[in-house]
């Protein structure tokens, strides 16, 4: 039902009823405070009543017995003087020995003692009583004990507050009660009015501005988003609005950023779709018309040009599966399709055993190849098959790069919690204008550099197995040739 309210309307009707309860609670409260040292002052005003009658008026006879007839005027006269008051006497076992009540008025003729004995102890006032003329109720009293010889024979006990006075203190209890309950209703519809007025001005008011800020977001999302981003944080002192104000603002710079970095994401793949069109439509342009010039003129052509012809289209033929395994191979990496199998081993021996592949081809070349290990190590926890790939993919780099005498180095050491491993060759070095782009997917539609110096996917496919392994890869700053440098965690 609560649901067909609005937040303001809902928050209103909540202070009235907190305030209509704070009310009721003060009202009762009150009352009973009030009630309460009404009777205390009554009992402290009348306390000595009881003592000082049974000091003039005799109560008992000679044989210390109730004197029921004489009693029955005084008791009368009393009343008459003050109508308030109700007296009886009380047997020392709480019976009732005499009253000056009209007929049918008692209802039990047995009180409890223990309230008389804590009136007469001293005990906090208000003490209540029984009523006699009650089977529940109690009251304030006054009493005395009635001794005779030194014997105790009863005692004098006055209800300080008797059906009249009951009577009419019920009535102006009435009286009190709607008045109060009126003027209450008054100041809880007055002070629930200014709580809603307060409610809208500091709670609904900027809610509603928020809501206003981010209905948008339904019809125009992306846009609305970035125009909620673009809104200054607001300073927050306590203030739960705006907190969620400013919470909504960086959720939506966040979402913003996200979408910037999506759509650079999806250039990028349109850009390398384009470029690998590009790469795989060159050669295989190249192997189809070697391989139609062959088909064509096969009765023409002599033995040699055959070959020729043959051995081109082989060549573009290779080229075209290697470009398509690096792709085959940079999806998986990018896409989550291959994990480190990790274990672990000594990246010393890794590095020393790849060198020794490249052993001949660096002699073929005239090339030095020299190798700086460290005599201990710690174990490095990563693809054994993944890392000897990143330093067979950088070495051959380096060997088709460097010319004839040149010389190649790798490197290894420890430094903080990671293994460092650099391989640095004498050759020409990376061209400035592909410098930023080294690590990045190729673009077709980059001007910086013509398509023939672009490189292949395998520095790529390098970094994406070091990020694999929380590693990463840099070209160094080198006097000449390319220093490569990359990282793999202990």
């Amino acid at each position: 039902m609560t649901r067909r309210f609005s937040l303001s309307q809902r928050l209103t009707l909540l202070f009235i009823l907190l305030l209509m309860l704070s009310a009721a609670v003060a009202c009762v409260v009150q009352l009973y405070t009030s009630m309460q040292y009404g009777n205390a002052m009554v009992q402290r005003l009348s306390g000595g009543l009881a003592q000082q009658i049974a000091q003039r008026e005799p109560i008992l006879d000679a044989q210390g017995k109730v004197d029921r007839s004489r009693l029955k005027p005084l008791f009368d006269r009393l009343m008459t003087f003050n109508p308030s008051v109700e007296l009886y006497v009380i047997s020392p076992d709480g019976e009732l020995l005499a009253d000056a009540a009209p007929p049918g008025h008692i209802q039990r003729q047995r009180i409890a003692i223990a309230p008389l004995q804590n009136f007469l102890s001293g005990e906090t006032w208000p003490v209540y009583g029984d009523d006699p003329r009650s089977l529940d109720k109690q009251k304030v009293f006054s009493a005395t004990p009635l001794r005779q010889d030194g014997q105790l024979r009863g005692y004098l006990y006055i209800i300080l507050q008797g059906e009249e006075f009951n009577a009419l203190a019920d009535m102006a209890w009435h009286k009190t009660l709607w008045s109060t309950a009126m003027w209450s209703l008054l100041l809880v519809a007055l002070f629930g009015l200014l709580a809603g007025l307060l409610v809208r001005y500091w709670v609904t008011q900027p809610v509603k501005r928020l809501t206003a800020e981010v209905s948008g977001l339904e019809q125009d999302s992306i846009s609305a988003i970035k125009q909620l981003a673009d809104q200054p944080l607001e300073n927050s002192t306590g203030d739960e609005v705006t907190l969620l104000r400013n919470t909504f603002i960086e959720l939506a710079r966040k979402i913003t950023s996200q979408w910037d970095q999506l759509a650079d994401s999806d250039r990028q793949r349109r850009e390398f779709i384009a470029n690998i069109s590009h790469d795989l439509r060159t050669p295989l342009t190249s192997l189809l018309g070697y391989l139609e010039t062959l088909s064509m003129k096969s009765a023409t052509l002599t033995a040699e040009e055959s070959q020729k012809y043959l051995a081109t289209a082989l060549r573009q033929g290779q080229k075209v599966r290697h470009l398509s395994q690096q792709l085959f191979e940079l999806a998986r990496l990018e896409y989550g399709g291959i994990k480190p199998q990790r274990e672990r081993f000594a990246m010393g021996e890794l590095i020393s055993d790849v060198a020794q592949k490249f052993e001949l081809t660096a002699q073929t070349r005239e090339l030095r190849l020299h190798i700086d290990v460290p005599g201990r190590l710690p174990l490095v926890n990563a693809d054994v098959s993944m890392i000897e790939r990143v330093v067979t993919n950088l070495l051959d780099n380096a060997m088709r790069h460097t010319p004839a005498g040149g010389d190649i180095r790798l490197a290894v050491w420890q430094e903080n919690q990671q293994l460092q491993v650099e391989v640095t060759d004498s050759g020409p070095g990376i061209a400035a204008a592909l410098r930023d782009d080294l690590f990045q997917r190729p673009s077709a539609l980059s001007q910086q550099a013509s398509r023939e110096n672009r490189g292949g996917l395998g520095l790529l496919i390098v970094k994406r197995m070091l990020e694999l392994h929380g590693g990463g890869i840099n070209l160094m700053e080198a006097a000449s040739g390319a220093r490569f440098r990359f990282y793999v965690p202990l």
